[in-house]
């Protein structure tokens, strides 16, 4: 107990407050069980030990932890929280939560008996919560953390901080918003490192390493996390390598299910469970049909890397991929707040309302014309007009 209390500590002295993740202001703090998701390197350890520094500074009653420490390797998550509990603790902090086996039950347990003990945890996004055991999803409030914006990209990397607009708000005020924008800093250069290498935190202390960062994480997801959640053998890890790297060359993948599975090795269901785990991991996301229906084994219509980070680390094919690139950050900044859907019409259905195709700067409205509510976003200019809106600007919805 005495080393994890240390440990704790040194990690809260470390953290810095100056610059938080978006998730920190939407977490309803005052609920007795949360839980964090999100993909490895977005900051899920940094929002627990912000709030925690923030609110209960280094008073003994809140104190954090992390499950794969050698510690709970010969102790019971259980015991230590009661004598955490026993000696006036009132809040815990669990990060790695998907390291330690029982952990769902024997969290479970401790709300169902300490009900003034206020616990946060965290773990991979490959987790399904829904299906844990004891119910926990029931009781629990669980959040998803983003991959960075645009937005909080430029706040992370000292370019100045702007508010965030919802959809609605870019699209009726779009130009006004990026005037006051764009006075105050030239935002394509930003927006070209931002596709390049913004979309995860470390790029703070990555130090030009930012592609290796992220192909360990992605080796790390696989290999590690997705072996202990989905139970999969090294094997079938070796696949799931595969199949990123067959998906990273040829996105957005058009998907042809028993394509796929022949060049993998792998049955249609097996494919499609793969396929699902990869997309709760946040590595790639398959984007359905409009229209489509939405059982577990509907095959999505396309596949993308999961933002443009991973997809310019991964992509072997020397060919023109700048549609590719606009696409998949479009994409990515939508899902976070908005359903967002292929279109035979245009290039996204989003909301099931509003029609967008994504291009350059002379895209054109041709195969879009007389669509109510369908809009270009469009790559390489700095403001708008009219349903033509600077592709950079969805960047500022989180």
């Amino acid at each position: 107990m005495e080393s994890l209390i240390r440990y704790s500590e040194r990690k809260l002295n470390k953290t810095l407050i100056s610059f938080s993740r978006y998730l920190l202001d939407e977490i309803e703090w005052d609920d007795t069980l949360i839980g964090i998701k999100g993909a490895k390197g977005t900051g899920k350890t940094t929002i627990m030990l912000q709030r925690l520094k923030s609110v209960y500074g280094n008073s003994d009653k809140a104190m954090y932890v992390s499950l794969d420490n050698y510690y709970f390797t010969k102790n019971r998550l259980f015991d230590f929280a009661e004598e955490f509990y026993l000696m006036g603790g009132r809040a815990l902090f669990l990060d790695e939560v998907h390291r330690y086996p029982t952990w769902s039950i024997e969290i479970k347990n401790l709300y169902d008996i300490y009900d003034d003990l206020k616990i946060v945890f965290s773990g991979s996004s490959a987790l399904q919560l829904q299906k844990a055991e004891g119910d926990l999803s029931r009781r629990a409030a669980i959040y998803n953390l983003h991959e960075l914006s645009f937005r909080e990209y430029l706040e992370l990397t000292g370019k100045g901080e702007f508010d965030k607009f919802s959809l609605k708000d870019i699209l009726d005020n779009h130009k006004e918003i990026a005037n006051s924008v764009i006075d105050k800093l030239s935002i394509i250069p930003e927006f070209r490192n931002y596709l390049k290498e913004g979309a995860y935190p470390f790029i703070k202390t990555a130090k030009g390493q930012v592609y290796d960062r992220l192909l360990n994480t992605l080796n790390v997801t696989i290999e590690s996390e997705l072996q202990i959640i989905e139970g999969i053998n090294y094997n079938t890890a070796y696949k799931l390598r595969q199949l990123v790297a067959i998906l990273s060359d040829s996105v957005p993948f058009k998907v042809n299910i028993s394509d796929l599975s022949r060049t993998v090795g792998l049955s249609r269901d097996v494919l499609l469970r793969l396929l699902k785990a990869l997309d709760r991991a946040n590595l790639i996301k398959g984007i359905k049909a409009e229209g489509s229906a939405m059982g577990y084994l509907t095959k999505p219509d396309k596949i993308y890397l999961n933002n443009t980070n991973l997809l310019l680390a991964l992509n072997s094919v020397d060919k023109n991929i700048e549609g590719t690139v606009r696409e998949t950050f479009f994409m990515n900044q939508m899902i976070q707040a908005h359903e967002v859907k292929s279109s035979k019409t245009g290039d996204f259905i989003i909301d099931d309302k509003y029609l967008f195709e994504v291009g350059g700067a002379k895209k054109g409205f041709a195969q879009i014309s007389n669509i109510k509510d369908s809009y270009i976003a469009a790559d390489n200019i700095e403001t708008g007009v009219g349903n033509k809106i600077p592709l950079w600007l969805f960047g500022f919805m989180y």
